[in-house]
């Protein structure tokens, strides 16, 4: 039998009162900082429960969950620990899911069952993780293909789309949005929706700041959520190419961290949140993910530091999404509709 951990604030966290929100469309708001749950290959499922618990105690409020993760079931553990505590009520949370690509086809057997591993009654908010269905077994190489593999196809796409809407007017839902699309998907999307989506998720960070994107969002009242904002360190070795880069040894934030004293990943976390962004960045390590959090409230980066980063962009991608793509002799660069076309079949 398990024991049903315990929940207690923490004496040195963080007022979440005090941590700045960003607004939807809608009029609710979102903490600007989540904890992502993306343990890779590398951390346990219940060290990343742990962690919800222990960033929960120390001031986070917004946790960015997926099914594909495979922990739901034991983050859920973590949310009852703390909402059975009376610590914390279910309006004061924010728990955002993703319907994973082998159901866009199920959408609402797929956010019941995550609602239901969650032991939330509702999401705050659901996304399409990626807009293709095309399936992967976890942990697969990076040459992986699924054999009926597909090009992004709007009219499916839609499909999946208005399941989404349905879970929104089933009270099951607050929120629904996009994960991992450009310009011209969300052009389509835009035009078509009933429910537009409210955020969309997508890779930010120093080295890769997609200012298009990012901008087109921003002016069609649709909130960025930033993964990867430290430039993914941690990501499974299968993810990693040559030309890659790293954000938080770039001179640039490794001068503005010593002047600010903290280490250079936060200043990562700083620049995201100040820009617009909602960052989600994952620890389990309480010093760190309570540092990003103190980001936050303290310290802003200042005008001439934001400039700064702003200009050692590299447009390097570092989630390009290989075991996506549909056919043979293709490049990743087909996934993101680089010429402002969708590529097709």
């Amino acid at each position: 039998m398990t024991t049903r951990p315990a929940f207690a604030f923490a004496p040195d966290g963080i007022d979440p009162s005090t941590v700045p929100a960003r607004t939807l469309a809608s009029g609710a708001r979102m903490p600007c900082i989540g904890l992502g749950t993306f343990g890779s290959d590398h951390v346990s499922h219940e060290a990343v429960a742990a962690a919800v618990l222990e960033s929960a105690a120390v001031g986070y409020r917004h946790f960015d969950c997926a099914a594909v993760y495979g922990n739901e079931r034991r983050i859920g553990e973590s949310f009852r620990a703390m909402l059975e505590s009376g610590l914390i009520t279910r309006e004061e949370l924010w728990v955002t899911s993703k319907v994973w690509n082998d159901s866009h086809g199920r959408v609402i057997e797929a956010c019941r069952q995550s609602l239901d591993d969650l032991s939330v009654d509702y999401l705050d908010l659901y996304l399409v993780h990626w807009p293709f269905p095309n399936f992967h077994p976890p942990k697969c190489d990076v040459t992986s293909r699924s054999a009926d593999a597909q090009p992004y196809i709007h009219e499916q796409f839609m499909r999946t789309w208005r399941r989404m809407e349905r879970l929104v007017e089933m009270g099951l839902v607050r929120h629904i949005g996009t994960s991992n699309v450009t310009i011209p998907k969300l052009e389509l999307i835009l035009r078509d929706a009933e429910i537009p989506p409210a955020c969309n998720e997508l890779e930010l960070h120093p080295h890769f700041q997609q200012p298009a994107l990012f901008d087109y969002l921003v002016s069609a009242g649709i909130v960025p959520i930033g993964y990867s904002p430290v430039g993914s360190p941690a990501r499974p070795e299968r993810d990693r190419t040559p030309e890659d880069t790293v954000d938080i040894e770039d001179p640039v934030i490794v001068e503005i961290a010593r002047a600010h004293g903290v280490h250079p990943a936060v200043i990562c976390i700083k620049w995201a949140a100040q820009r617009g962004a909602a960052p989600i960045p994952m620890s389990v390590t309480r010093r760190n993910f309570l540092a990003n959090l103190r980001a936050m409230t303290e310290d802003p980066l200042t005008d001439a530091e934001m400039a700064a980063i702003a200009g050692i962009d590299r447009n390097c991608r570092l989630i390009k999404g290989q075991v996506f793509l549909w056919k043979d002799g293709q490049s990743w660069e087909d996934l993101w509709d680089l010429d402002g076309v969708i590529t097709p079949a």
